[in-house]
Parts: structure tokens; sequence; C-alpha cells
């Protein structure tokens, strides 16, 4: 049978690949430099990682999850039961060589320095989202506060207390407490988790998705384009770039390709290989928590945050490390379920809601933002893993200044897709 609908060809200046609150972000600044822009995803703004994320502004998480002591915890996170860590056996071999990688930046000289990039990107999160959210009509999304990181044992507390020492050394006020104080603070937690660290001057998105969808809506009122589009191929040269879609082929002379955990492929059509993996994660959000709290709350034994949003009391992290293409694992979000019943005295799960997206993620920890290796024409943005809207903000500034031919306010050499070649 004939598609009856015919391929038709539409000429724009730019083409954003990617509605996630990156693209979108990038879209809009873009817009708003007087460039004609048509944003492209498969899906709705704001629905997919963007829309279920942890809602934290992590300013001060700054150091890369790679490292000696990295190496040496993981089989520990991986084998507890509830822990943070899962690998589906199945899709072990195809990680091997993401795995390889990953050891070999463990044991990098490059760390520190490559901190230093990264907290270039989380450090104006907050602020550049309360300049931005202003001029959209929706600044009552980010809170302002501090977090508490809590944890069971002295022993817990110790560990993570070398990490916030180099945040107390970049400026970051940072507070010991014990049981008292944590009560004091949040009577909602649980009497197990006896010590905290309460990070102060940080920020949270009361609702990730909707946020998303408030600066996709000012981008078109602003003359943006949006199209809903599935990419079949992408044919480039140094002046033209064609998007091949399912229903329309799309020509433009620069594209960004800010599409996540789904962007090796596309960066493959471009001609450049990169050892990119997906960070499946999980939420579940609780509408009639029955008890909540008034700040973020990060679980330092298990890795999952507790955040008090619009619509509920969401939980959300852990990593699965299993691919794009299967499915839900049901184990995850019992064992969420039941951490977060550990952390919340007397949380009711009462018609709450679960979900499961992709973060991408890189051997190094750090994102690429950066040009294609052969055609400065197209951008890239994607590799966040756990901080792609901390660091969106951030990066849509460089990208933007990468457009339009300026030199980015901070030094991106650690974020180019040369490190991989």
């Amino acid at each position: 049978m004939i598609n009856a609908l015919k391929k038709s060809n539409i000429e724009n200046e730019i083409i954003v690949i990617g509605a996630g609150i990156i693209g979108v972000m990038i879209a809009l600044n873009l817009r708003r430099e007087g460039y004609s822009v048509t944003l492209l995803d498969q899906g709705e703004p704001g629905k997919t990682c963007s829309f279920g994320n942890a809602g934290l502004l992590a300013l001060s998480s700054f150091e890369p999850n790679v490292g000696i002591s990295t190496l040496i915890n993981t089989p520990k996170l991986w084998l507890t039961p509830n822990g943070p860590l899962s690998i589906r056996w199945r899709y072990f071999p195809k990680l091997l060589p993401w795995l390889f990688s990953f050891i070999k930046a463990c044991f990098s000289k490059k760390i520190a320095s490559n901190a230093q990039a990264l907290h270039s990107l989380t450090a104006p999160s907050l602020q550049l989202y309360q300049k931005l959210t202003k001029t959209a009509g929706c600044e009552d999304l980010v809170k302002k506060s501090d977090y508490l990181q809590v944890y069971r044992t002295q022993s817990e507390f110790n560990k993570a207390e070398l990490g916030m020492e180099t945040r107390r050394k970049e400026g970051y006020r940072i507070d010991a407490l014990e049981a008292e104080a944590i009560n004091e603070l949040e009577p909602a937690i649980s009497e197990q988790f006896q010590y905290a660290h309460q990070i102060h001057d940080h920020g949270y998105i009361a609702d990730p998705g909707e946020l998303v969808q408030n600066l996709h809506k000012q981008f078109l009122s602003e003359g943006g384009l949006f199209e809903q589009a599935k990419i079949i191929d992408i044919k480039v040269n140094q002046k033209n770039c064609q998007i091949i879609g399912e229903n329309k082929n799309y020509h433009s002379k620069q594209m960004v390709l800010a599409t996540g955990a789904f962007s090796k492929l596309l960066v493959k059509q471009v001609g450049d290989n990169v050892p990119l993996e997906t960070e499946r994660g999980y939420h579940e959000t609780c509408c009639e928590p029955a008890n909540s709290i008034s700040r973020p709350i990060m679980e330092g034994d298990r890795k999952f945050m507790a955040t008090p949003m619009n619509m509920g009391l969401r939980f959300a992290g852990t990593v699965e490390l299993a691919g794009i293409n299967a499915p839900i694992n049901p184990k995850r979000l019992i064992a969420l379920k039941r951490n977060a019943k550990e952390l919340i005295n007397g949380l009711s799960t009462k018609n709450s809601s679960t979900w499961m997206g992709f973060r991408s993620t890189l051997p190094d920890s750090l994102p690429i933002i950066s040009q294609s290796n052969d055609f400065s024409n197209v951008i890239y943005a994607f590799g966040h893993q756990h901080l792609g809207l901390t660091c969106a903000p951030k990066t849509a500034e460089v990208v933007t200044d990468l457009i339009c031919n300026r030199t980015p306010s901070i030094d991106i050499t650690a974020f180019d897709i040369k490190r991989f070649k």
C-alpha cells in the first residue's frame, strides 16, 4: 500500500532535535538570538526523562561518578538488596565495552579537572532558571531551598563527608546534623536515619514536566516552530543538514542534537561513534502521601531522592543498566516503594503513579557539548547523566554561543566529543 502522505521539504536556519529540557532551552535561546528555529521530537515536549526526574537543582553535585572509590563500591551497590544499582544479565554482554571504558575513566588523571568543568555547568543553575522562568511567566515552579542527605549509620555519614568537604572548599555551606536536629527539620523522616548533611542554598523544580511545557509554549509564542517527527536518517555536509523524517524531510543550515539517551544512533548517522549508555531511572509519585516533607531529601545509603512537588511527593532515582528496549522492571519499582516507606513515616502510596525514563550517560560522567568531529554546523548536547535538569540552562547558553560563533563563557574542552576518538 502506498503511503498517502507525500514527503515534503522544509528549509530552516536551525533545527534542534530533542524536546526535553535541554533541547527546549536551546531552541528558546536561539529563537531569542533571531534565528529561525524548528524543534523536532518524536514525542511531546517534556514527556520523557525531563518529565519524571527528581527535580533537584544539584548545584554542588559536580564530582564525576568515577574514581577508585566508586569502582570499589560498585559491586556492593549492585549486590545490595533494594540497592541503587541493577544490571540485567541479558544486557551484560552489550554493556561490556562501556564498562571497560568506565573502569579506564576511574583511573584517569583528569577527574579533578573534570569536576571543575562539570561545576561550571551546575553552579549557575538556580540563578539561570530564576531568570529564564521569569521571562516565561512560570517562576513559581523554581523553589529556592536547602536539601538534606540522610544516613542510617555513622559509617555511611563518614563516607559521604569527604565529598562534602570538597563541596565546602568550593564555598558551599554544609552542616552536619544528628537525629534531634533532623527530626526538628523534618518530623516525617524515619527515626532510623540518625545522621545527615544539610546542604544550603540550592533549589528544586516543583513540576519538571510543567516547566518544559511552559518554556516550550514560550518558544512557540516567540515564533519558534515545533513538529512531532520520527527521524529515520540524517545526512550532513558542511553547508547543509538533511533530516529524513518518516513523513517529511527537513533541511537546515545548522543542527543541534539534544536527544539524550537516544543520541547514539543519530550521532552515528552524522559519522561519529560515542560510548553512550542508558541509565534507566524510576519514580513513584504519591499524590496522597499522608505524611510529607518541606525540602528535597537524598537517601544517602540507597541513593534516591524524595521531593515535595505540586502533584505530590515524588521518590525518584536508582540506576538500572538494561538499554532502551527492555520493558519496565517491576522489581525496581517494588524496591523504590519499599525504600520510600522506610524513609518517610506513615507514607501512603494510595493512588500513586509510577514511571520509568532514560538518562544518557558516558563513561567519564561528563556530557558531550561540542561540534561534531567533522562538521562545524552540527552541535551535540547530550550525556548529562543525573544532571540534565541542573545543567540544562548553562548547556543551552554554551550551545547558543557555539551557533553564534561566540567564545563560550566557560571552558568546554572537557566536553568535546574528540575525547572519545
